[in-house]
C-alpha cells in the first residue's frame, strides 16, 4: 500500500513506519519542516496548508500526530498545545480527504485517540461502546474524534484508535520509569488501584497493520492488552523483573507539584478492554504483563 502518515517522528510513529517500510509498504512522511527526503512531504496543519494531492496519492492515511501528553508539566498553555496538535491535523486531513474526487480517496482514515476518551472509570471495565467520559484528556478525545467527520461521511472508513499506554523501554510510560526503578527509590503512584491499559509495543503495530487491513473493521478500537492490572501491580512486576525494590510510593501531592494539572490523569483509573479486538479475532502475542514487560525491557 502507499501510505500517508501524520506524526511519522513520534514515538509510536517512527516504529509504525519502519514496521510498514519493512513489510513492503511505501511510507509518505508529513512533516512541518521543509522536507529534506524523497519520502517527505510538507503540511502546515495550523495554518490548514496541506496539498491535497498528496493525499489524492495514498492508498491509506495513518494520523498518529499531537504533542507528547506526559513530555512537559502541565499548564493551561501546554494543555492548549495538546488538544490543538490533535484536533488541527486530523481535521486537516479529513477534510482534505472529503475534498477529493471519490475516485481518488483513500480507503481508509487510521487515526490515533486514546483511551483518555473513558475518563476515570474506577473499577469499572469500560470496551469501546462506553461513552465519553469527563476531565481535560476526555474532552480532547471527544473534539479530536469528532474531527474525523468528514472523512467518514464521505464514505471513507475511519478507524479511531484508542491506544492505552504502550509498553517501551525508549519511551512511553516505561522509560521515565526505569532510572527510578534502578536506584530503588521508586514505588506505586498514589494509592496505586487505579487501572492500567497497557499494551506491548509488538502488539500495538500488529494491532495497526491488522485494522489497516481488515475492510470491515471501523469506529473506535481500544489498542490495549486483554488484561489490565493496576498500578501496585504494574509496579510489583517491573521492580521483580528490574530486580529492584520498589518500596518508595510517590505521593499524590507530590505528583501534582512534579507535573501540574497532568498529575490528574496520571491518576486516573481505566479499566479498558479490547471488545472489538477480540471479537475480530486478534491474537496478542503478548496477552499478560509479565511477557508485555520482558519483551519491553530485552527485545
Amino acid at each position: 500500500m502507499r501510505i500517508l502518515m501524520a506524526g511519522a517522528s513520534g514515538f509510536l510513529g517512527t516504529r509504525l513506519a519502519d514496521h510498514l517500510t519493512a513489510d513492503g509498504h511505501r511510507v509518505t512522511r508529513l512533516v512541518r519542516r521543509p522536507a529534506r527526503t524523497p519520502d517527505e512531504r510538507q503540511w502546515k496543519p495550523s495554518a490548514a496548508q496541506l496539498d491535497p494531492a498528496v493525499v489524492a496519492g495514498a492508498d491509506a492515511v495513518v494520523n498518529l500526530a499531537g504533542a507528547g501528553v506526559g513530555d512537559r508539566r502541565w499548564n493551561e498553555t501546554y494543555k492548549g498545545v495538546i488538544r490543538s496538535s490533535r484536533v488541527d491535523s486530523t481535521t486537516m486531513l479529513a477534510i482534505t480527504i472529503a475534498g477529493l474526487p471519490a475516485a481518488d480517496r483513500p480507503t481508509v482514515l487510521l487515526n490515533s485517540s486514546a483511551v483518555g476518551w473513558y475518563g476515570n472509570t474506577g473499577d469499572r471495565v469500560v470496551e469501546e461502546d462506553a461513552p465519553a467520559g469527563e476531565g481535560f484528556l476526555a474532552d480532547v478525545c471527544r473534539v479530536w474524534e469528532a474531527a474525523t467527520r468528514p472523512a467518514e461521511d464521505a464514505g471513507v472508513r475511519v478507524v479511531r484508535l484508542r491506544t492505552g499506554l504502550p509498553l517501551h523501554r525508549d519511551g512511553g510510560l516505561l522509560k521515565p520509569q526505569l532510572l527510578p526503578f534502578k536506584l530503588g527509590i521508586a514505588g506505586k503512584l498514589g494509592s496505586g488501584r487505579q487501572w492500567l491499559p497497557w499494551i506491548s509495543m509488538a502488539d500495538w503495530l500488529r494491532a495497526a497493520r491488522f485494522l489497516l487491513d481488515r475492510d470491515d473493521m471501523a469506529g473506535p478500537v481500544n489498542a490495549v492488552g486483554p488484561a489490565p492490572v493496576t498500578n501496585a501491580d504494574f509496579t510489583r512486576e517491573l521492580a521483580r523483573q528490574l530486580r529492584r525494590p520498589a518500596v518508595v510510593p510517590i505521593p499524590a501531592l507530590a505528583l501534582k507539584v512534579a507535573l501540574g494539572g497532568f498529575a490528574h490523569e496520571a491518576l486516573t483509573s481505566a479499566r479498558v478492554l479490547p471488545a472489538v479486538l477480540n471479537r475480530a479475532g486478534f491474537a496478542y502475542h503478548h496477552p499478560d504483563l509479565p511477557s508485555a514487560l520482558h519483551a519491553a525491557l530485552n527485545d
